[in-house]
């Protein structure tokens, strides 16, 4: 499954669903959690049940509530009947969050995609997820609970880029993702109306390792998925740094294009044109 772009819709607006299918995005993320209020909870279930039941224009995950709302058992009776595409997990809190998911799923293979950094104590465990990376869909990483958790006044500075406590945990993010052999997902870009900022925001992200992103709008969606693809440069690039190692086998560096290339490249060639391939 090809994840550039993930966009989010509130369970309680069935109305934006097919809006939000339509956008291009790689997949939905039908929220029952943070945009539907308490007491539309089960009518955001119905909903989503409803549209899971339908013809699918594109992969559809639901995030449920955490683990420990009370509400995940409801969530899951509503919607695991009708096979959603993967279960985003808030509030996640390492390995033991993921295995405690799944075995609430009675076997069902439905990928999940932890928001792995929302409490203090998640920050210590993003090294676990390699132990359960057999049921993860991804892994992805949030700016605003847990500056609220800590007390801190925000997450980001007067430039839209993030503190350095914000900055680490973006990178063990990228790194645990990478540990556990699965897609690195950016957080989102809260700035509706700064195109500008949100493509030097994924282009920051392409280049640290990231492989997509989630969203909150539908204009966001061009811009993230064209910065998650390879450019026809880029795979030229990759193809040529490929064929040179081919045609010399026993060489740890070589020169191409006036350039030295070494081993490390090579790797990221392969995976970039396996990236491509999935186009």
């Amino acid at each position: 499954m090809r994840l550039r772009s993930l966009l989010f819709a509130p369970a309680d607006r069935p109305e934006r669903f097919a809006k939000a299918a339509a956008s291009g995005a790689d997949a939905l993320i039908l929220d029952l959690e943070d945009s539907v209020a308490p007491e539309k909870k089960a009518e955001g279930r119905e909903h989503i049940a409803r549209w899971l039941a339908g013809p699918r224009p594109c992969p559809s995950f639901v995030r449920i509530n955490p683990l420990d709302s009370g509400l995940t058992a409801d969530d899951l009776a509503a919607i695991l009947p009708h096979h959603p595409d993967g279960l985003v997990l808030p509030k996640a809190e390492g390995a033991s969050s993921v295995e405690a998911l799944a075995a609430m799923l009675d076997g069902a293979p439905i990928p999940i995609l932890p928001i792995a950094t929302e409490t203090p104590a998640a920050i210590f465990q993003l090294g676990s997820y390699h132990q359960v990376s057999q049921h993860l869909a991804g892994l992805t990483w949030g700016a605003e609970d847990l500056p609220a958790a800590i007390g801190a006044a925000t997450a980001r500075e007067a430039d839209g880029g993030y503190t350095a406590p914000y900055e680490m945990v973006r990178s063990l993010t990228l790194f645990g993702a990478h540990a556990a052999s699965t897609a690195p997902i950016e957080t989102v870009f809260p700035n509706i109306g700064d195109p500008a900022g949100l493509a030097a925001y994924v282009a920051r992200a392409r280049r640290d390792g990231f492989t997509g992103m989630m969203a909150i709008h539908p204009a966001q969606i061009e811009t993230i998925n064209h910065g998650f693809s390879p450019s026809e440069a880029d795979i030229r690039h990759a193809k040529a740094v490929v064929a040179a190692f081919e045609a010399n086998p026993g060489a740890g560096a070589l020169k191409l294009e006036g350039k030295m290339i070494d081993r490390p490249h090579l790797v990221q060639a392969r995976r970039l044109l396996a990236a491509a391939e999935r186009k």
